[in-house]
């Protein structure tokens, strides 16, 4: 039994920069997926074009190949073209990487908000004189929030549970605690049944909030 508490307690050590990384990613992941979105809708083919290449890339590719790409790949590209370039930190790279990762799946998730607001809402603000800009600044873009706001929480839990592939660019967050410590022990069993409580542990309470939320904003809409 201690056995199996000592790997709990293991892979909880791992937890702030499983949270950590998680956290600034899906703020990364926003804020980059907000603007391939509006790339996307835009009448621009040459901006249309950048966003659905990036989008198709990573969503096309696993995050692991895109994490090894940034730790090691990226560092040995710039220093072939003479700049001195390494990552001082993993968790910083991670955070880029499961960030970039992100966005292109927010892109999706915020381009089907703002097509889900009624085209009149678009109409009536520039009935009143609005631009372009100003109506999705002012009327479109926050509506489209309130109804992408499930699936920005399924995007959280969905990236706290990959972070567990940063292991392998020497990020010890929850998985890799779990590794070491089951590696130098040899109790994998309560070692990696430590991982998965402690993952649950997050995703499971996440999962019921977010399923609270999403029924009350279906509520609110409907009322």
């Amino acid at each position: 039994m201690q056995d199996y508490l000592i790997g709990i307690k293991t892979a909880y050590s791992g937890m702030t920069t499983t949270l950590a990384i998680t956290s600034v990613a899906v703020i990364l992941g926003v804020a980059v997926g907000l603007l391939m979105a509006l790339m996307k809708l835009s009448g621009n083919r040459f901006l249309k074009g950048i966003a659905t290449v990036y989008i198709e890339i990573i969503r096309g590719t696993p995050l692991l190949v895109q994490a090894l790409i940034i730790y090691f790949g990226l560092p040995q590209v710039l220093q072939s073209f003479g700049i001195a370039f390494r990552w001082e930190n993993a968790i910083v790279a991670s955070m880029l990487v499961c960030g970039l990762n992100s966005a292109a799946y927010m892109a999706e998730i915020v381009r089907a908000g703002i097509q889900a607001i009624d085209k009149g809402q678009m109409e009536a603000a520039r009935s009143l004189g609005m631009t372009h800009k100003q109506a999705m600044r002012l009327i479109i873009i926050p509506q489209a929030f309130k109804v992408i706001i499930p699936p920005l929480g399924n995007e959280f839990i969905t990236l706290i549970k990959e972070t567990a592939v940063l292991s392998a660019i020497t990020v010890t967050e929850i998985t890799r605690a779990s590794m070491l410590w089951a590696s130098s022990t040899f109790n994998a069993w309560p070692a990696y049944l430590g991982t998965a409580f402690v993952y649950l542990s997050l995703t499971i309470p996440l999962s019921i909030a977010m399923n609270r939320l999403e029924r009350r904003i279906s509520k609110n809409v409907k009322g």
